[in-house]
């Protein structure tokens, strides 16, 4: 039977390791893992931004940040390139959304016929301080993340219970509804504040979690972009030398991940309940992942894999069961993708549709792209993915090579090995097929300076906007 409907489930800040199914040791994300069983799991997957709003506004239009020009937080989707819902919307397609999408509003012409509990742009202008980068100036010591970490409830618990419930409901309210539809869920956990209920933090003792191992303390050392950048907004130092808080801080973000995927569970569970499932596709993500104290980070922000590559699962009467995909894949995919579901096309973008690339057998020339010009950036960072090997080009600095047969945790950089000379020349002309660094880079810092200047310029700029994560709607 093929499917009629598609329901496609977002999540926010989701690692791609952070699944049992993945074969992480400790993280239990049993519902993800039984839409993995009936489905196909990419295990190449990434964000073409590491950051929400940017990667979100990709995914809205199903084009590169450089091609839309949503380079950060402040530049939120409005519809001004339209994408995929319109289409949609167009071909009478049902199309509604529940929870997190984070555009600049619910009102321009985003490609939703209805949006409930829509979390967008604090204000309708995001992080605008995070647009003052040309040059990046000194930090601010009054943006704190990790205040508090572990055991409570707190405002985003209680969003994306909403959003599940409110999920829930109008999926039964469409089993009476004869048209086609598409809905959006879009829940905020594992974003931070990395704080769950008790009966999550049970799963994961604090004592228990292991520690980063990518650390200055083990040996590791940091590229100068990656240092220049967090030296704009060092997210380890709010813990200091206390290792008992990275702990609980761990423990709490897989809580959060357990108990996000409960909701997706449930939300699969009612769609079993009023008969939809035989004829619906049911497509998992997440925007991007976080490093989880890497390289001393937290948050997302740079181009190493615990931030760029985020699990993606794909279920439904015309898919796959249990099949993996290894072939590399991007969320520009995911507009050609919808387009696809509802027997729609469209030529002019740069993705394919996952139903087709995970029927066929792995490509490993097809390369995945990612790039960054937001928070802290001192630089344009692009980042590819083919084959084994990943490669990281900055403007200003030296470029970064890992081979992921051999080091997936992408320590050891063999941009400067001579025997990998040749690779390093092949993913750069292959990136510029993709970019000018150069040029987008430029062109980022152009239109940022722009927003800076109509806010009132770089002081005033510099202080304005939600210091941490976006409120959560109420009501």
């Amino acid at each position: 039977m093929k499917a009629k409907n598609l329901l496609f489930i977002i999540s926010d800040e989701h690692q791609a390791r952070a699944l049992s199914c993945a074969g992480h040791p400790i993280v239990r994300t049993p519902s993800i893992d039984r839409l993995a069983a009936r489905g196909t799991r990419f295990t190449a997957a990434y964000t073409p931004c590491p950051i929400c709003v940017p990667a979100r506004a990709s995914l809205a239009t199903g084009r590169y940040v450089h091609d839309i020009r949503y380079w950060d937080n402040a530049m939120g989707y409005d519809g001004r390139v339209p994408g995929w819902g319109v289409r949609l919307q167009a071909a009478k397609v049902r199309v509604e959304s529940i929870g997190k999408l984070h555009y600049v509003n619910g009102h321009d012409p985003t490609g939703f016929d209805r949006q409930h509990h829509a979390m967008h742009l604090d204000k309708g202008i995001g992080q605008v301080w995070g647009s003052v980068r040309d040059p990046v100036p000194g930090p601010r010591d009054d943006i704190i993340r990790f205040g508090k970490v572990g055991s409570g409830y707190s405002s985003y618990n209680s969003y994306d219970e909403t959003i599940r419930e409110a999920a829930v409901g109008w999926l039964r309210d469409a089993s009476r509804d004869e048209r086609p539809w598409m809905l959006f869920i879009g829940f905020v956990a594992p974003h931070f504040p990395l704080i769950a209920p008790q009966r999550f933090i049970d799963l994961y003792p604090p004592a228990a979690m292991p520690l980063p191992k990518l650390t200055s303390r083990n040996g590791y050392v940091r590229h100068p972009w990656l240092d220049a950048q967090e030296s704009f907004m060092p997210t380890d130092v709010e813990f200091g030398v206390d290792d008992a808080k990275r702990r609980h801080a761990i423990s709490a973000y897989y809580a959060l991940c357990t108990m996000m995927d409960g909701h997706v569970g449930a939300i699969c569970a009612a769609l079993e309940e009023t008969g939809a499932a035989e004829t619906t596709s049911v497509i998992y993500t997440s925007d991007h992942g976080e490093a989880l104290g890497e390289r001393s980070h937290w948050g997302k922000s740079n181009l190493y894999g615990e931030c760029t590559q985020v699990p993606l699962v794909i279920a439904g009467p015309d898919v796959p069961s249990g099949f993996t995909c290894d072939t590399p894949v991007n969320l520009i995919d995911l507009a050609p993708t919808f387009l696809s579901a509802f027997g729609l096309a469209d030529a002019s973008l740069p993705g394919r549709s996952l139903f087709e690339i995970g029927r066929e057998p792995t490509d490993s020339g097809r390369a995945s792209f990612s790039q960054y010009h937001a928070v802290g950036a001192p630089s344009g960072a692009f980042m590819l993915r083919k084959g084994r090997w990943k490669y990281h080009e900055y403007i200003g600095y030296p470029p970064e090579l890992f081979d992921l047969a051999s080091d997936a945790e992408e320590r050891i950089n063999k941009a400067n090995d001579p025997s990998c000379s040749e690779v390093v020349a092949e993913l750069g002309n292959e990136l510029r097929r993709i970019v000018d660094p150069v040029i987008a880079d430029r062109q980022a810092k152009a239109d940022q300076r722009e927003l800076v200047e109509r806010f009132g310029g770089r002081e005033a700029a510099f202080w304005l906007g939600t210091k941490g994560p976006t409120p959560a709607p109420v009501g």
